[in-house]
């Protein structure tokens, strides 16, 4: 991933760490040592601080763990300043399954939080809270009190924090998945309203949190909005059925040509009626400063790559390429090229069914 070391596979999971962290676990280090001169204080900061994202790491597994139970693989985690970010393939469909889930990673901040307490308590080593700061205090301390922080602010029932995916859950159980969706959304848009009131008085961090849950909240649910539309569709009915092809043989020059002459961005690689690659825009155009115009595309084409069939379900397809991060699919039947699907034309698709309804009525 781009910006992003890769730390380890545990459970068979790709762990990454963005490389904004480093330079904010050196800029931690530095700022805690001018502030106290204090070589020391500047190393327990930043241990304070990687076993903080270490917890958060195992918040992110909670939820990956709890979905592999449920056959939901997860493609990675990704370690930000700001926190973690588990890319699951899909959200479970079942209600109780999106609870377990969701719940799954504050019940592990819970598990560290009453270990560390219960450790704490028989050492005698707890002192009041009052002495306790982000700074200053007894490190293990401290990351209690922090983990149980997580906890409760998890649970706020706003997305895109756990406790928006928990009430949503709580609410699909006796109301239609759209609409709970919609219910949660709108509370959780509230509940940014507030923060951003809150922040205008004196925190600034609200106001990010504010825009933050805001933004997220909106995007859940136009997600699962669109989700609802493509319900029963196949993919026959919103994939392109007019492309261009190339073939292995052909020099980039001639995909350069109609991407300049049309619309189309990506090509399918066609070889005696054979679907053998797909030669992508954005690849093109990276290798372009050191291929030559006459490479023949089968230098460049990807041979591996996601394929549909034209009658399977079209929210299938998209949460497939959602999770695989790819604008385009070829589509086959039969064994045979019949169309392209790309997210571009979804969603042109679901602006059509979207109009529909409304011009019938009149």
């Amino acid at each position: 991933m781009r910006w992003s070391i890769k730390l380890g596979r545990p459970f068979g999971i790709d762990i990454y760490i963005h490389a904004t962290f480093v330079l904010l676990l050196a800029y931690l280090g530095v700022s805690t040592y001018l502030r106290d001169r204090s070589v020391a204080a500047a190393f327990e900061g930043v241990v304070f601080f990687v076993l903080l994202f270490g917890c958060v790491l195992l918040h992110e597994l909670g939820h990956a763990v709890a979905a592999r139970r449920y056959g939901i693989p997860t493609r990675d985690i990704t370690l930000y300043p700001i926190g973690g970010v588990a890319r699951l393939e899909r959200m479970p469909s079942e209600p109780r399954q999106e609870l377990v889930v969701a719940v799954a990673g504050p019940l592990v901040n819970v598990a560290i939080f009453a270990a560390l307490f219960a450790w704490l308590g028989a050492t005698g080593s707890w002192i009041p809270l009052a002495g306790l700061s982000t700074a200053t205090g007894p490190l293990l301390e401290r990351l209690a009190v922090i983990n149980l922080s997580l906890a409760v602010f998890n649970m706020i029932p706003a997305f895109p924090m756990d406790g928006g995916r928990v009430l949503r859950a709580l609410l699909a159980l006796r109301l239609p998945y759209a609409h709970a969706t919609r219910v949660a959304a709108s509370l959780g848009q509230g509940i940014a309203l507030l923060f951003g009131l809150l922040g205008l008085f004196g925190n600034p961090i609200l106001l990010f949190i504010a825009f933050f849950v805001w933004i997220a909240a909106g995007q859940e649910a136009g997600a699962v909005q669109a989700q609802a539309a493509l319900g029963g569709i196949p993919v026959r009915a919103a994939m392109l059925t007019r492309f261009d092809v190339v073939a292995p043989s052909d020099p980039l020059h001639r995909v350069t040509t109609l991407i300049l002459s049309g619309s189309q961005a990506d090509f399918p690689v066609v070889d005696d009626d054979v679907l053998v690659g797909v030669v992508l825009r954005t690849e093109l155009f990276a290798a372009l400063h050191r291929q030559a115009l006459d490479t023949p595309v089968a230098d460049l084409m990807r041979r591996d790559f996601p394929r549909a069939h034209a009658d399977e379900p079209l929210i299938d397809v998209v949460g497939r390429m959602q999770g695989a991060r790819i604008q385009v699919v070829p589509v086959e039947s039969d064994g045979r090229l019949v169309g392209l699907l790309t997210i571009e034309n979804v969603g042109e698709f679901l602006a059509i069914q979207a109009a529909g309804p409304r011009t019938r009525d009149r």
